[in-house]
């Protein structure tokens, strides 16, 4: 068998194979020997037709095709050991001739990292600073929270809860109905529609008022199309905010001694937030610079369209839908859906390698007390479903898949540490310990 190899870009190979006479020979007896059972030559019980009578039954071109589908598998196999290709996915293959058999396979092979001098990247740290604006717009969603709703005899106002029969006709068709419908008319929020929570105010118990809309631009199927929404109010209750003192604090979750009190602890949830927030997009940064700095990051674009079929799965499981039926929801074909999403999954590809990269640079592991610990923590959280999950990831593919989870949670560590520090190596930087997060406000 003649077998020549060319590097091609993105992280692939071409093999040009051709076979030899005697494996076409081989390959077209075992064809034979194949169709015999299955095959129903006249004049001859199954499995006992020579090879000629076999061969004019069905024509040289079946067998032919038999024999290929024998053939290429093997040939391609031993072509790929011979010349030590390392393939990650399935080729793509072109037949050339079939008789002798010569064909081009086009092998996707693992891919080609070069991170370049990592240690160097850096990464700023926005400062963060909680606005006083913010507490006291928390502070605000606190009263509303503990707010009384007193039923009033009077036209309804913004800020009122109403309770109401809705009925909508959109394109002369009913789209909603809903009697006992209950909303909350908040200054600039929108109830089911633009519009309808506006046309709601001033609309007296009992009597049906009927509000004029236009569906927005997007909103599928009815995008831009008018109708009538009629809305017979029932019941109106206002909110009586408690006041802003010492008294409320004390009220709110666990209890605060004073409104002080209550707004440093507010202060402090909102900190918290924000710094995790900031954490999260300056990882996210860090992650944006190694590939950026990277001296290549290769791969075949096989690669892609694995990760773009994980990405549609994902949205349409996201739903609680089977792919097909997310494809019609969202009005595309499968085609116009993989061509917005390729800058998304190519994205996705080259920082998933680079971190993999990083993670072998580091010699970054999961050790088994450290898989063991997680999931022991997992369980421990689980309740009743504790030693279901314990034997969910008991199994070789569980451990495993907490491996990976826990080998890129702790490459992020690193990575983050780098992109942090200035005028240390990398294998220097030491893991820091994480910060106990405070108590949350609670509710009523």
């Amino acid at each position: 068998m003649k077998v020549s190899t060319k590097r091609l870009p993105e992280s692939q190979v071409l093999l040009e194979v051709e076979a030899d006479p005697e494996q076409m020979e081989r390959s077209l007896d075992k064809a034979y020997r194949r169709l015999a059972q299955r095959v129903e030559v006249p004049g001859f019980r199954k499995g006992k037709a020579p090879r000629n009578m076999l061969e004019r039954h069905l024509g040289r071109p079946r067998l032919v095709q038999e024999a290929l589908d024998i053939l290429i598998p093997e040939a391609y196999n031993q072509a790929i050991e011979e010349q030590d290709v390392d393939a990650i996915d399935q080729p793509s293959i072109e037949l050339v001739n079939d008789e002798p058999l010569a064909f081009k396979a086009t092998v996707p092979i693992r891919p080609t990292i070069d991170l370049g001098d990592y240690a160097t990247v850096r990464v700023g740290r926005e400062p963060v600073a909680v606005d006083a604006a913010e507490v006291d717009k928390a502070l605000d969603e606190l009263r509303h929270r503990y707010a009384i709703h007193e039923p009033v005899d009077r036209p309804v106002q913004t800020g009122d809860i109403i309770r109401a029969d809705v009925r909508g006709v959109i394109d002369g068709r009913e789209v909603y109905s809903e009697d006992d419908a209950e909303f909350r008319l908040r200054e600039g929020a929108t109830v089911l529609l633009p519009g309808i929570a506006e046309g709601i105010a001033d609309a007296e118990k009992g009597l049906p008022k009927e509000i004029p809309i236009t569906v927005p631009e997007g909103e599928r199927p009815l995008s831009g199309k008018s109708g009538i929404f009629t809305v017979t109010v029932k019941e109106v209750k206002q909110e009586r905010l408690p006041d802003l003192n010492d008294d409320f604090a004390r009220e709110v979750g666990e209890g605060f001694a004073s409104l002080e009190v209550l707004r440093e602890r507010l202060r402090n949830d909102i900190r918290e937030r924000l710094e995790a927030q900031a954490e999260e997009e300056y990882r996210d940064k860090a992650v944006g610079a190694l590939v950026e700095q990277a001296k290549t990051i290769e791969f075949p674009p096989i690669m892609i369209e694995r990760e773009i079929d994980r990405l549609i799965q994902d949205q349409a499981r996201h739903l609680g839908l089977e792919v097909e039926q997310y494809l019609a929801n969202t009005r595309r074909t499968r085609e116009q859906l993989r061509e917005e999403l390729l800058p998304v999954a190519t994205e996705r590809v080259r920082r998933s390698l680079a971190l993999t990269r990083l993670a072998e640079a580091e010699e970054i592991k999961a050790e088994n007390e450290e898989v063991d610990s997680e999931v022991e923590k997992m369980a421990g959280s689980s309740g009743q479903q504790a030693d279901q999950l314990r034997r969910l990831f008991g199994s070789p593919d569980g451990r495993a898949a907490i491996a990976r989870s826990l080998i890129t949670r702790k490459t992020m560590d690193r990575l983050a540490e780098i992109a942090a520090r200035d005028g240390v190596a990398a294998k220097a930087i030491a893991p820091k310990a994480k910060k106990k997060a405070p108590s949350k406000v609670g509710t009523k």
